[in-house]
């Protein structure tokens, strides 16, 4: 079992950072891969980006690639988003997840523990 804990979403004017955090609790957190998915009003989950185990290897959305970064520390559990010049179709709510595996995958069914979602909003 894992249990994930989302934090650090707000209201941020378009241009502007956020970063997000996710701490984890129960498996050794450095055994498997994190990954990031969001959830716009009325569109399906899609997958923002995912990390490996050690955080050597990092995978993105092409539509935030060069915008967002997604890093992990291991020794406190947590695994980060930091997101950068965000757009207003940034807007949603972002689920961070725990893989099967300590490979990233973009897949949503290769990660099997949820967070219970924070909310994004940029406005224009």
């Amino acid at each position: 079992q894992v249990q994930l804990v989302e934090s650090g979403g707000g209201l941020v004017q378009a241009g502007g950072s956020l970063r997000l955090s996710c701490a984890a609790s129960g498996r050794t957190f450095s055994s498997y891969a994190m990954g990031w998915f969001r959830q716009a009003p009325g569109k399906e989950r899609e997958f923002v980006s995912a990390i490996n185990w050690s955080g050597g290897m990092q995978y993105y959305a092409s539509s935030v690639k060069g915008r967002f970064t997604t890093s992990r520390d291991n020794a406190k559990n947590t695994v980060y988003l930091q997101m950068n010049s965000l757009k207003p179709e940034d807007t949603a709510v972002y689920y961070c997840a725990a893989g099967r595996s300590s490979s990233a995958s973009s897949r949503s069914d290769s990660f099997g523990y949820w967070g219970q979602g924070t909310q994004v909003t940029v406005s224009s």
